[in-house]
């Protein structure tokens, strides 16, 4: 081969490979920014992409992920003269990566030096038990100013986080006596509490205890007087039954006086101290006594076993 057929062969080669080198895939997430002869021309997105050698560049490849940026503690002053390191995280993405890439020089280093003078300027109108309890607060003012401030560089702040709050030696120690003296005073509130709870339980306790037994001692005495009244009832219809049964029977009189007798007999049993005699009894008295004079005159013994009538009998026999 001639020595013409080996240079054009090369230079094949050299364009082949500058054509290759000039194809650039873009990968998920990413932008590319891309200049031509030293101006913007375009922004590359995800795909495929062929740029003209030596007159085309990648000025600027851009992550449009959502990063993180940890600052180093910054020393603020509170409005009470305190001073204290504190330091932030923020959460940020790109969403304009022209830009991003020709708005500021060093984003990163222009959001941290925004973040600091939005910190100072916001702990300095707080005192330091405000700014230890109102980390919400801080955080979304200074989430407000610096989305503000970065939309002109094509970045949009998420969110932003106080990381931590270091007050002085002294101040801590002072913090720690101040809550050692809180948690005293909430443990004898929570004793005192306890000991009231427990006495008002236990008076409560006594309380439901007379209650039940003034309750039990009740509910006996009322079975008892039930129990009373069912036996009284269960008499008196016994009674009412037997009245029935021997109205139905239809007594003759002498049942009638015999039965009268039976309940004389009961009541003068010796027991009681005075005797109510009633009119039938009365009058069967005096039919006794009648008949008894009767007799006497007669001379008649009606009753063998008895000693009286042999008596009047033999002075009877004595005066004739």
């Amino acid at each position: 081969m001639q020595p013409i057929g080996w240079v054009l062969l090369i230079l094949a080669i050299i364009l082949i490979i500058i054509i290759i080198k000039n194809f650039q895939i873009v990968p998920q997430s990413h932008a590319y920014v891309i200049e031509r002869l030293g101006a913007y021309k375009t922004t590359w997105s995800t795909g495929l992409h062929l740029k003209i050698p030596f007159i085309e560049r990648v000025a600027k490849r851009v992550s449009l992920k959502e990063q993180v940026v940890d600052f180093p503690p910054q020393p603020v002053i509170t409005r009470d003269n305190v001073t204290m390191q504190i330091d932030t995280v923020v959460y940020f993405y790109i969403t304009d990566p022209k830009l991003y890439a020709y708005g500021v020089e060093n984003p990163i280093a222009a959001i941290e030096n925004l973040t600091a003078t939005t910190l100072r300027n916001i702990i300095g109108d707080l005192e330091l038990d405000n700014t230890l309890t109102s980390r919400d607060v801080i955080n979304t003012k200074i989430q407000v100013i610096l989305d503000e401030a970065t939309d002109a560089w094509g970045i949009k702040v998420k969110r932003v986080e106080l990381k931590n709050i270091l007050p002085p030696r002294e101040i801590q120690a002072a913090m720690e006596k101040q809550m050692k003296a809180e948690r005293e005073r909430r443990a004898k509130i929570l004793d005192a509490e306890g000991d009231k709870r427990s006495q008002i339980l236990v008076s409560e306790g006594l309380k439901e205890s007379a209650i039940l037994k003034a309750d039990a001692i009740k509910e006996s005495k009322i079975r008892e007087a039930q129990g009373e009244a069912e036996a009284i009832m269960t008499v008196q219809k016994a009674y009412a039954d037997s009245l029935k049964m021997l109205n139905e029977a239809s007594p003759t009189d002498k049942v009638i006086a015999l039965k009268s007798l039976e309940a004389f007999e009961k009541a003068a049993d010796g027991r009681a101290t005075k005797i109510i005699i009633p009119s039938e009894i009365q009058s069967m008295a005096t039919l006794a006594a009648t008949l008894k004079e009767m007799v006497s005159d007669k001379n008649i013994d009606i009753s063998p076993k008895s000693e009286k009538p042999k008596q009047q009998i033999q002075t009877t026999e004595t005066n004739s």
